[in-house]
């Protein structure tokens, strides 16, 4: 730790320590607080929020600034995206086949509503067209990495000067959002329509669980065969794959690159982990060591990666930022959580067929159209702790949401821009 001034720099390996400690708080609120749990509000985000707001109170108390080193939260979410590769099969992505194309449709409609909605309200505000597009898909579905990307150019082509400081905001605004709706939602249509997970009375809710509970409710992190004890071979054995995968991931994003398109890192190790665990032979096992998938070893560090990150995550808020927000941008966003909740009641539930894995989804849906993925996929965890597991859904949502979002976002906000 550096402090400069009123300025404290907390470095990258006390930024997870914290992050751990952030995820205890947060275990205990949720065990403590009963609104909490029946809301299915994820563990790092009850304990994220309640740190970043009392670090709110220190900078306007005592003027202190306090900035984390995040490396390792990059490499945590890599780590997620690369196990929940490696738990996928292609048996399921053809079960989830009409429900895939069915998402991705519905993204795309409301990634056109956001941008569209975005513009005509920055317009009718007498805010440039530009604003309102960076409080669409470029720091809600885009979140904080696209923003900061996309951010210069709107500054000097747009003539946006503060183009960074709202784009950050509105980010910042949507993930809090995001974590804060998906469980609710999830919550309101599960109990509306009596629905319940394969094998579980409809709308019992379970007892409230950590880890065990979540690899139950989450595929991505399935336990595999219950009761084993994860041991030292196993758990390097773990690490080694998602390593590979990761390497292997590195260089086919760096062949991606060349083709002219950026995707971030955890998107194609996401896709050499699927490729990997389907086309490997798992008969016999190379030097001892038998290639994981859905296994206890990988669940528990799936649990650790997503946990960390999205505690990382929010325990970072500079919720400061989000005072200086012009009340046109706020009522911008505020559009925005509206359109997206109407878009996932109207029509993502519906369409879905109104399943029990609809529900799940729509938590989801409501974590990465607002927030980003890791935020989807903590929201679907909590609720599945609670209702029971979801398969489907978490092999559907990630693959929009981690490999086709990023893909269409390139390609929207250069045309909205050329249209403005």
């Amino acid at each position: 730790m550096n402090m400069v001034g009123g300025h404290l720099e907390v470095q990258s390996f006390l930024t997870v320590t914290l992050a751990i400690l952030v995820l205890f708080i947060g275990k205990a609120l949720n065990n403590r607080i009963r609104l909490l749990r029946e809301y299915t509000i994820p563990e790092p985000v009850s304990g994220g929020l309640l740190v970043a707001l009392l670090i709110t109170l220190l900078h306007f108390g005592f003027g202190l600034e306090i900035s984390f080193g995040m490396r390792a939260r990059d490499l945590l979410l890599v780590y997620f995206f690369t196990t929940v590769g490696l738990n996928a099969s292609f048996g399921d992505l053809r079960r989830g086949g009409r429900s895939l194309v069915v998402l991705l449709v519905l993204t795309v409609v409301l990634m056109l509503a956001q941008n569209l909605l975005g513009v005509t309200l920055a317009r009718w505000s007498g805010l440039p067209a530009a604003t309102g597009l960076l409080v669409g898909t470029v720091s809600l579905i885009g979140g904080h990495g696209t923003t900061i990307a996309w951010a210069p150019q709107f500054a000097s082509e747009q003539g946006v000067t503060n183009a960074l400081e709202i784009g950050i905001a509105a980010a910042t605004f949507g993930l809090i959002l995001a974590s804060a709706s998906g469980g609710p939602i999830a919550r309101f249509l599960i109990h509306r329509h009596g629905l319940a997970a394969p094998g579980v009375q409809p709308t019992v809710e379970r007892q409230y669980q950590s880890g065990t509970a979540a690899r139950e409710g989450d595929p991505s992190l399935e336990a595999g065969v219950g009761g084993e004890v994860i041991g030292s071979h196993e758990f390097l054995g773990a690490v080694l794959a998602i390593n590979i995968c990761i390497i292997l991931g590195s260089i086919l994003q760096g062949l991606i690159r060349d083709l002219g398109l950026f995707l971030p890192l955890f998107v194609p190790c996401l896709i050499v982990g699927i490729l990997l665990s389907n086309l490997l032979p798992r008969r016999r096992p190379w030097f001892r060591f038998r290639w994981p998938s859905r296994t206890p070893a990988l669940s528990l560090i799936a649990d650790i990666s997503l946990g960390a990150f999205l505690a990382m995550s929010l325990m970072t808020i500079q919720f400061w930022t989000l005072v200086d927000l012009a009340g046109p941008i706020l009522l911008i966003l505020i559009a925005q959580f509206l359109l997206s909740l109407l878009i996932n009641l109207l029509l993502v539930f519906p369409l879905l067929g109104g399943t029990y894995d609809a529900a799940v989804i729509a938590a989801g849906f409501s974590g990465f159209t607002l927030g980003s993925t890791p935020t989807a996929m903590a929201n679907m965890t909590a609720v599945t702790q609670r209702f029971g597991p979801s398969p489907k859904a978490f092999i559907v949502l990630p693959l929009v949401s981690a490999f086709f979002i990023d893909l269409l976002n390139a390609v929207l906000i250069p045309f909205f821009l050329h249209q403005l």
